[in-house]
């Protein structure tokens, strides 16, 4: 490929399109691959079909392998997956959908094409074994040598419904957060969050017995640093904010459009503002229905996108991001 694809959607497979791309011509990663064994999307060399969970982790190891290569040397790769269970058959991907589910027009596609859960007995997991698979990814990807910077919690709020009698109720997914180097771009200050603090003295931070001292906004970086307290800062609306925790919480979000995994825009917006510059390239190597395109034009970030599947590379994410960006382009 002569020319960078920027705010383009390449349909093909990833790990094939990803090699197209020229070394180091990215800022950031952010992703959600398909889960293991959930969904069949109907298309020929799919990922998430794998016999076994070795085989669909060595494959995802490959794509982000590929996905280094194109990252800056400061660049980070941001990863929303979820887990499965052994022989369970249930979940999210399940074949007979109820209720609001079932009236979902991204559902009513997925099973006219037959896409149906896969979840099978897995070796080495006992039926109803949780198999680990976003740690297994996360290992995998630090041996091959990736920085495995932290593990950040989706808390959903509004998470789908199961009727599981002997557990609870799942209610997050994992993000990973991942560098190709020991020192990469982080733009912390656009994704601080407000602080809580005691309304007694509300130029005091408050915080845990650890920090029960305190700290005085008058005090210096310097001096509150070395005691162990965080930076106290104001932002644009004029809050006191912290630096960003890691749980997100973040409702779910329903799209009427035929892909049954999108994340939430505002679950991705951190991700983009810390892991890249405006006017710098974002890569979703699974686009699907285009959510990072769009999130990442609305930040007047620039994307690349690469989905195996046509329908949502040539209907459903560009009509999500044709308002956004008026012109986007197919490339196949």
């Amino acid at each position: 490929m002569t020319e960078l694809p920027i705010n383009k959607i390449i349909c093909g497979d990833a790990l094939e399109m990803l090699k197209t791309l020229p070394d180091k011509s990215v800022n950031c990663c952010v992703t959600s691959p398909p889960y293991y064994g959930l969904k069949d999307y109907g298309v020929a060399g799919q990922l998430g079909l794998e016999k076994t969970p070795e085989e669909y982790i060595d494959k995802l190891v490959a794509v982000f392998r590929e996905v280094k290569r194109v990252l800056k040397d400061d660049g980070t790769l941001w990863v929303v997956i979820g887990d499965s269970y052994s022989g369970s058959n249930q979940g999210a991907g399940a074949a007979q959908p109820t209720g609001k589910q079932a009236t979902n027009k991204g559902t009513n596609y997925m099973n006219s094409k037959k896409h149906v859960s896969l979840i099978k007995k897995v070796n080495n997991c006992k039926p109803k074994d949780l198999i680990g698979i976003p740690w297994m990814a996360a290992f995998a990807l630090r041996s091959d040598g990736w920085y495995l910077r932290q593990d950040i919690i989706w808390h959903k709020p509004n998470p789908m419904p199961e009727s599981v009698p002997d557990r609870c109720t799942k209610a997050h997914e994992y993000i990973f957060l991942l560098s190709k180097s020991a020192k990469y771009y982080y733009d912390a200050e656009k994704i601080r969050e407000v602080a809580a603090y005691d309304g007694r003295k509300d130029t005091v931070m408050k915080g845990s017995n650890k920090y029960k001292g305190g700290f005085v906004p008058s005090q210096s970086y310097q001096s509150f640093h070395a005691r162990g307290h965080e930076r106290w800062q104001v932002n644009e609306s004029g809050d006191r904010v912290r630096n960003k925790r890691s749980v997100w919480t973040v409702p779910t979000q329903p799209f009427s459009g035929a892909h049954f995994a999108t994340f939430p825009p505002k679950l991705i917006e951190p991700m983009i503002l810390a892991g890249c510059p405006k006017g710098g390239i974002v890569l979703d190597p699974f686009i699907g229905s285009g959510t990072t395109g769009k999130v990442a034009r609305e930040l007047n970030r620039n994307y690349i996108g690469i989905d195996l599947n046509p329908k949502y590379c040539e209907e459903i994410a560009a009509e999500r991001i044709k308002n956004v960006q008026p012109y986007l382009e197919i490339m196949t």
